[in-house]
């Protein structure tokens, strides 16, 4: 980590000047065991969020977890509830060192997301009984749940709001689907006052709009496209899109129908903006976050991207500083010969694929793993 001065300034700056959440987009056991995970909350990061990938990485790139492994082997454990168990115990290392913040915020920030089985992101059923029975196994008023805001995840998200529990909607890659999970959480939390909860303080939620992809995708169909009117677009078509994002949010978030249920302690769903390191060498490090600071949302950065924003990172309200221009990137984009939807749902599917992968690649690996020990 950079030097905690610095760290602190930058950091605890976005949430303090700009009301927006730091968090970080990583986990690995050896943070928790040493105590590096404290000092990211000491420096002003406010929440955690964690995938497929993040624990393959972590898992299959260190010893740290052999010990526990080994032991739950030779117990008879199958390596599938083993992974859970490595992940359960990660899970539950930092929603402890994230609980103050959790405690400090009344509610609002703090949180630890787990995603449920990739597998299941086409299976409303299963992700439902998945969610649910994360939230009863780590039972932790902190936990945040990642369940796909895929067309099968919508009723999932809605029956877990509904029955009082904290839901981080991951893999968002479009305003037309951010639209309609923003309704499955509103409808939820009616859900909730229609089952008879009076107080929904408790109940969080944020909606996770990837940013990165987007702009990796549209590039490459800009360049495909190559004349100098479509060439001149590229880098600017994921900022844009959250930029709009966010303006449906605050529609969403007021008028009678929320102050009903803001009335009752209802939290906004916060726009949490993922996947914000840059992938093309030629952005700024910190694309992604210095054009996307505001109030009420989160951004979840990996640990490079959190050490390049402490190093020249800006903090200033970006987010909806020119919402008409943001539009009308999108209009352009869609001009050219773009179809937003279509990339969405390449990115979609890709998003799925690519962590089914990351869990099917490491159960395999810890398959081996398992074997030898035996």
């Amino acid at each position: 980590m950079t030097t905690q001065s610095a760290s602190t300034e930058r950091l605890a700056g976005l949430f303090e000047q700009e009301r927006q959440s730091p968090w970080l987009d990583n986990l690995r056991r050896g943070w928790i065991t040493s105590g590096e995970l404290d000092q990211w909350v000491a420096s002003g990061i406010r929440g955690l969020t964690s995938n497929p990938a993040i624990f393959q990485k972590a898992i299959e790139g260190s010893s740290d977890y052999d010990p526990q492994f080994s032991e739950l082997i030779r117990d008879g454990v199958a390596v599938r509830q083993a992974y859970w168990n490595l992940v359960t115990s990660d899970i539950e290392g930092a929603l402890k060192a994230l609980a103050p913040v959790y405690e400090q915020s009344r509610g609002v920030d703090g949180f630890v997301s787990v995603e449920v089985d990739p597998a299941l992101a086409r299976d409303t059923e299963r992700t439902t009984t998945d969610a649910r029975a994360l939230h009863e196994l780590i039972n932790a008023p902190n936990l945040m749940v990642k369940i796909p805001g895929t067309e099968e995840g919508l009723p999932s998200i809605r029956t877990m709001i509904g029955e009082g529990r904290s839901i981080n909607v991951t893999l968002i890659f479009s305003v037309s689907r951010y639209l309609e999970v923003m309704e499955a959480y509103v409808s939820g939390l009616e859900d909730a006052v229609a089952s008879g909860q009076e107080d929904l303080s408790t109940i969080a939620s944020v909606a996770s709009f990837f940013i990165s992809r987007t702009d990796t995708e549209v590039d490459r169909r800009l360049e495909e496209i190559g004349s100098d009117e479509a060439l001149a677009l590229r880098g600017k078509t994921a900022v844009a899109q959250a930029q709009v994002a966010y303006q449906r949010f605050l529609d969403t978030f007021s008028g009678p129908r929320w102050d009903a249920l803001s009335a009752r302690g209802a939290q906004v769903q916060r726009p949490l903006w993922a996947s914000t390191s840059t992938k093309n060498p030629n952005y700024s490090p910190t694309l992604y976050v210095d054009e996307l600071i505001g109030p009420d949302t989160v951004n979840t950065m990996p640990d490079n991207t959190i050490e390049a924003f402490i190093e020249h990172g800006s903090i200033a309200r970006t987010i909806d500083s020119d919402p008409m221009r943001a539009q009308s990137i999108l209009d352009a984009v869609a001009a050219i010969g773009i179809d937003l939807e279509s990339v969405a749902h390449t990115l979609e599917e890709e998003g799925v694929a690519a962590f089914v992968k990351s869990f099917d690649e490491l159960i395999a690996s810890l398959t081996t793993k398992a074997d030898s020990l035996l």
